[in-house]
């Protein structure tokens, strides 16, 4: 399979992560990219270097204030004269303020939906590197090189339009289905078996028809991101009944996990898309630090054994998975069982 992949994205190293209330080291390092790049080499997979594509993609899937806050958000917060080294909101906008901020302190706020979303010196640079990680795997898709996969880091399907979250700060998945539909694809799904729901790309594409959204994930009522994810959430507008949220109970382990993944393929065969974009987080594993649910190794294999007899031009994007022992195993057993399938 080939393999996209850049350095580039190293510039962007996050330290600092608040989860109930504990400040810890952040998970989503460098360190995960260059498990993945080691992994996918050793098992024989073509690496190729990602294309500058420029930032018009980009701009078609995010809005023009929020990349702006991107760029120029280090620069503003740096200029503070107490400034730490991280950018971390400590105000968001309540259900009772609506005016937009202009000082930095409030647009962090504004920008950033948690404090899994560290912005640094490097982290413009370091996000959009990975979003042309996705549009480099999206063209070689585009041109019938199909399968993909896209080694993308920071990851990306909890930024909104105009919003990060959740270690994302581009949408890689969602840029890169946009670029298919303007490149000829009629329909695109965006699958996402990441073990968090894939909240922004489903409010990217809540009210569209053209892009149908489906994501299998830990219950939210009880797991990140909290807000969003339930099953009753079904699109809107003209995209009524192009979403598919199907959350999981803590514990799921493969058959589960499986008998789900076949639920959400009947979704995707009646929308009968022409390419599939999967949006493939590890992080449903049984040994993973943030662990909800229990997949195991050969659970992965069979997960992209199914994810290879769909059938469908595919384009792998990589989301979460954090580091353990198995981390570059349970790549390269998705990517064997999707062609092996």
């Amino acid at each position: 399979m080939r393999v996209v992949a850049t350095d580039r994205h190293a510039i962007h190293a996050p330290s600092a992560f608040i989860s109930r209330g504990n400040r810890t080291a952040n998970p989503e390092v460098p360190e995960r990219a260059a498990i993945f790049r080691r992994a996918v080499t050793a098992a024989g997979h073509a690496v190729v270097a990602s294309d500058d594509h420029g930032l018009g993609p980009i701009e078609a899937v995010h809005t023009a204030d929020y990349l702006d806050f991107l760029r120029t958000a280090w620069s503003e917060w740096s200029a503070l004269p107490d400034h730490a080294p991280e950018i971390l909101p400590n105000v968001h906008p309540g259900r009772n303020m609506t005016i937009h901020p202009t000082h930095i302190v409030g647009k962090a706020g504004y920008y950033q939906a948690d404090t899994a979303c560290p912005i640094g010196a490097g982290t413009w640079d370091g996000a959009v590197a990975s979003a042309q990680v996705a549009l480099t795997a999206a063209t070689l898709v585009q041109r019938g090189r199909a399968p993909v996969y896209a080694l993308c880091r920071p990851p990306g399907h909890h930024a909104y339009a105009d919003q990060a979250g959740g270690f994302c700060f581009l949408n890689n998945a969602a840029i890169a289905a946009q670029y298919l539909r303007s490149h000829g694809a009629d329909r695109v799904t965006v699958l996402d078996v990441d073990v968090h729901h894939g909240n922004g790309t489903q409010g990217i594409f809540y009210r569209r028809a053209d892009v149908q959204t489906v994501s299998i994930h830990g219950d939210p009522r009880a797991y990140y991101p909290f807000f969003t994810g339930y099953a009753d959430e079904i699109g809107a507008g003209p995209g009524r009944g192009a979403n598919t949220n199907l959350p999981l109970p803590r514990g799921t382990s493969d058959d589960g996990y499986l008998d789900t993944l076949e639920i959400a393929f009947a979704a995707i065969a009646a929308f009968r898309p022409d390419a599939l974009i999967v949006a493939l987080g590890l992080d449903a594993s049984e040994h993973d630090p943030l662990a909800f649910l229990a997949v195991t190794t050969n659970g992965f294999r069979r997960i992209g054994e199914r994810l290879g007899t769909a059938g469908l031009p595919t384009l792998i994007v990589q989301e979460g998975g954090y580091i353990s022992d198995v981390l570059g195993d349970n790549l390269v057993a998705v990517l064997d069982g999707f062609e092996n399938a």
